[in-house]
């Protein structure tokens, strides 16, 4: 279907300017944590509970997904980032833990209506190279997230915590701009072929034993990851750093996993999902281990790498899902995305609870040997892609 078409550049980069502008509002939790725990005397079980309800709503990815693959999407790429931007921009204003709870769940509905339908339409703007149009993609989100943790620490220097909410203003510019960019773009046609009825019970069928290995993967990295992206500002303040060099450290981990997600995508298009994950895995427990033990004299340049391998597995792993042969694209990284979220959501609160009772120093230890367990899962992955017939 797609291999008669060119890559559309211009689209993509639309598109990912859409991911940047949804994340780079998701991207202020982390940076706000310490100010929020201290404002409203929460513990980590608690904090971690935030992120827990940001990410519930991805219970209905694959309503939405079968939603997305019978009608034209791309209003909710628009105005998705407008939700989430006002919402995430009145945390600082929230009067109670509950007030919060309820901010971040409009969040997570808003960020499932994004996540399902726009990597699909990524995948129908790529031709032959997916690979590409997922790092193009990611490095939207990536980017985000280096320069949220920024945008907020100065927000907040700025106004103060409760002053912050002013930021909400450039979701506002980035709708209007993807409304004309978007509006008359029809990336998304391909949805629409009515080939045969859609089944999404037996398209699930033939994937499950596919998903069971993409979960196993997921569940083993999941901690690692919400370790040192989530928790990292905490980790850092905890151990005497100050607020801003905590946002720093963790725009650079970001920034760092930009450029490993832009390259990721490409370079397995040339050696394969399954060998650019299994480089990713063998790598990210060795860094990790190395900045728990070294953090004080080379926090920088671990930090740099441990971003390049850490993010690098997320273009891969929603080419290897597109990869998948189906007439139900939306449908299926629904699915995928289902997965991710509960698997992390989990992972989260299971690193708050044990930061609260052992300390972030010994809950990092054990994310980092948990991390090995994904390599297994890596080498069972099938080299071909699947189809669906």
């Amino acid at each position: 279907m797609n291999e008669n078409k060119k890559f559309q550049s211009s689209n993509a980069i639309t598109i990912s300017f859409a991911h940047f502008a949804h994340d780079i509002y998701t991207a202020f939790l982390a940076p706000m944590l310490p100010l929020l725990i201290q404002k409203l005397g929460i513990s980590l079980s608690m904090a971690a509970l935030l992120d827990v309800a940001r990410k519930l709503p991805a219970l209905f990815n694959p309503f939405i997904g079968i939603l997305a693959d019978k009608i034209r999407v791309r209003y909710f790429v628009i105005f998705t980032p407008l939700i989430t931007g006002i919402a995430m921009s009145f945390l600082g204003l929230a009067p109670s833990y509950s007030i919060l709870l309820i901010l971040l769940f409009v969040v997570g509905i808003s960020s499932a209506i994004f996540h399902v339908p726009s990597p699909v339409m990524i995948k129908q703007i790529s031709a032959n190279k997916t690979g590409l149009g997922m790092s193009y993609y990611m490095l939207g989100g990536e980017i985000a997230r280096t320069l949220g943790p920024l945008l907020i620490t100065a927000a907040i220097s700025l106004w103060g915590l409760e002053g912050s909410y002013r930021v909400m203003l450039l979701a506002f510019i980035s709708t209007i701009f993807l409304y004309n960019k978007l509006k008359d773009v029809q990336v998304n046609k391909d949805f629409h072929k009515k080939t045969k009825e859609f089944t999404p019970k037996d398209t699930l069928k033939k994937l499950i034993p596919f998903f069971i290995l993409i979960s196993g993967f997921v569940l083993f990295r999941s901690a690692m990851k919400s370790a040192l992206t989530l928790y990292l500002p905490t980790f850092l303040t905890n151990n005497g750093k100050t607020l801003w060099i905590a946002g720093i450290a963790l725009s650079i981990l970001q920034f760092s996993g930009a450029v490993g997600t832009f390259l990721a995508g490409s370079i397995s298009d040339k050696i394969g999902r399954k060998y650019t994950l299994l480089i990713t895995a063998i790598a990210n427990p060795i860094l990790m281990w190395l900045f728990i033990i070294l953090n004080d004299t080379f926090m920088i340049p671990l930090l740099i790498l441990i971003g390049f391998f850490l993010f690098a597995s997320g273009p891969v792993l929603l080419a290897l899902v597109q990869d998948t042969d189906s007439e139900h694209p939306a449908f299926i990284n629904s699915i995928y995305m289902t997965i991710n979220f509960i698997i992390s959501s989990l992972m989260v609160f299971l690193v708050g609870f044990l930061g609260d009772k052992i300390g972030l120093i010994s809950t990092y230890k054990i994310c980092a040997i948990l991390s090995i367990g994904s390599i297994p899962f890596i080498l069972l992955l099938p080299k071909k892609d699947i189809k669906i017939v």
